[in-house]
């Protein structure tokens, strides 16, 4: 028996998987060639079966590969007990073998030639707004119930998933099917608690179920709450769960931009709630989303622009409301900087444009009841209009945009154009250089792919603000050109996929 349960030991869990992926790549003979030249000890799988601890296993990897990556996986199984579960330590050595040491395996059908590279780094980052990201490749969704917004889908294997569209993500230990259902605050929250100042929705409402329970090792909840600015206290963030004994609320294992996380979770009806502390007097920085939708008119055209927290349920209420009324949605840029919850903003475009209300007030109205939005009349629109919207506080302004009469032809007749990576960073510049964050992973990626010389580097990590080396990093890479922006937006949709998700602003509805 203890020898059958060492064999399922080497053979199971991230060792046997990384295994499995280390005998494939390998077996390639250019990789075999290559690794012999580049390693004097050269390789053998037969040392990765050598033992049966997962730590003596780490070791003996260690030895089959270069000094280098033999330290580090040592140095991981060393402090295996603190790893959060298989699917991390997994992940560590995975990352730590494909960007640190630049080792990838053959059969992921990487391309050689420069113009392929593009088309490549595309088809690892991006996901169509009916899929997951997984750690195998994109993983359908298949809507069940379209009256409920009722989905499922199967994760066939333990690692990460990213729903882009939604945010959700999750981790997973075995494989297992997840249903997943967008819901309504408002139907849910008690009417004191939705009228009570001190407590806000912080992000949509979820009805998840999951077979086989404890299958999923943490889940990632969107939040719209803007976290850069240092001014929102972590412990007022809430996993809040709706059950047959009422709402129960509990404390999030951490909380990241875009996201809550929370380990070995329950699932029920569920979603962030912010506490705000009595006596706080703050204005609460959010993440939001500027819609606009044209109505097309042969003597007047119109345009309905919506300003809402960035909630995936709430932009695709707001899609199937508009497209009851045939309204067309138009691309357009999120703001750039956070705006505060409860504030009121002013719609405002050129003198010829009757605009009616001529000010939105940025609040949280469940998916289901009637969203605000300004209507903008443009007559015949033989010219571009520009719009805005501005602080009415301040005066400050938060967004703007340029409609030109081919937008709407294009929009009405024609495909999407395929999408550039390098387009996405030079368009979306400014929202980039503020909501960037850490960029060491960014810049490893970067040298490694020589679009950054190690002195150009060192400049950027130099940069006395985190606004400032963004910049710096984003001006230095789009002097190199398109193929240098194409590797910086893959690199940012692997490192950051919920801040490139966001900026795209996909809408999910079938």
């Amino acid at each position: 028996m203890e020898e059958d349960k060492s064999l399922e030991e080497k053979t199971s869990g991230p060792i046997g998987r990384l295994q499995s992926w280390f005998s494939r790549w390998i077996s390639n003979s250019d990789a075999q060639e290559n690794l012999l030249q580049t390693s004097p000890r050269g390789l053998s799988t037969e040392v990765m079966m050598s033992s049966a601890s997962t730590s003596g296993q780490l070791e003996s990897l260690g030895r089959v590969i270069p000094r280098a990556i033999g330290l580090k996986l040592s140095m991981i199984g060393d402090d295996i007990s603190q790893r959060e579960d298989d699917t991390t330590l997994e992940q560590s050595i995975y990352n730590m073998l494909i960007h640190e040491e630049g080792l990838r395996p053959k059969d992921t059908n990487e391309p050689e030639d420069q113009q392929s590279l593009q088309k490549y780094q595309r088809q690892v980052t991006d996901c169509k707004n009916n899929q997951f990201q997984g750690p195998e490749g994109n993983v359908d969704i298949e809507l069940i119930d379209k009256s409920l917004n009722r989905y499922s889908v199967h994760f066939p294997t333990a690692g990460w998933y990213l729903w882009p569209a939604t945010g959700l993500g999750f981790g997973v230990r075995e494989a297992v099917t997840v249903t997943i259902a967008f819901e309504s605050w408002g139907q849910h929250l008690d009417l004191a608690l939705q009228q009570d100042k001190r407590r806000m929705v912080a992000g949509p409402l979820f009805d998840i179920t999951a077979e086989p329970v404890g299958a999923i090792a943490k889940i990632h909840l969107p939040h719209f709450i803007s976290l850069p600015e240092g001014e929102v206290d972590i412990s007022w963030f809430q996993v809040a769960h709706f059950k047959d004994e009422g709402m129960v609320l509990e404390q999030p294992t951490r909380v990241e931009p875009f996201y809550a996380v929370l380990e070995n979770p329950s699932f029920s009806l569920m979603g962030i709630l912010l506490w705000i502390a009595s006596g706080t007097g703050l204005s609460v920085p959010i993440t939001s989303t500027t819609l606009i939708y044209y109505h097309p008119h042969p003597e007047d055209t119109k345009f309905h622009v919506y300003l809402i927290p960035s909630d995936c349920t709430l932009t695709k209420a707001i899609d199937e409301e508009e497209d009851r009324f045939h309204g067309m949605r138009l691309q357009t840029s999120p703001p750039v900087e956070p705006l505060n919850f409860g504030s009121c903003y002013s719609v405002s475009g050129c003198t010829h444009l009757e605009i009616v209300p001529k000010e939105l007030k940025l609040s949280y109205r469940s998916p289901g009841e009637i969203q605000p939005f300004s209507k903008v009349y443009a007559g015949q629109m033989k010219e571009p209009i520009q719009l805005k919207i501005t602080d009415k506080s301040l005066g400050s302004l938060v967004w703007e945009t340029l409609v030109k009469p081919v937008d709407l032809q294009l929009g009405a007749t024609s495909a999407p154009p395929t999408f550039s990576g390098a387009a996405f960073v030079k368009e979306h510049h400014r929202q980039l250089q503020a909501r960037m964050g850490d960029l060491d992973g960014v810049l490893d990626d970067l040298e490694d792919r020589e679009v950054l010389t190690k002195n150009e580097k060192e400049l950027v990590e130099q940069a006395q603000t985190r606004r400032r080396r963004n910049e710096t990093l984003l001006r230095m890479v789009e002097s190199k050109g398109d193929q240098a922006l194409e590797l910086l937006y893959g690199s940012l949709s692997e490192r950051d996929p919920y801040l490139v998700s966001y900026l795209r602003q996909p809408s999910y509805s079938s």
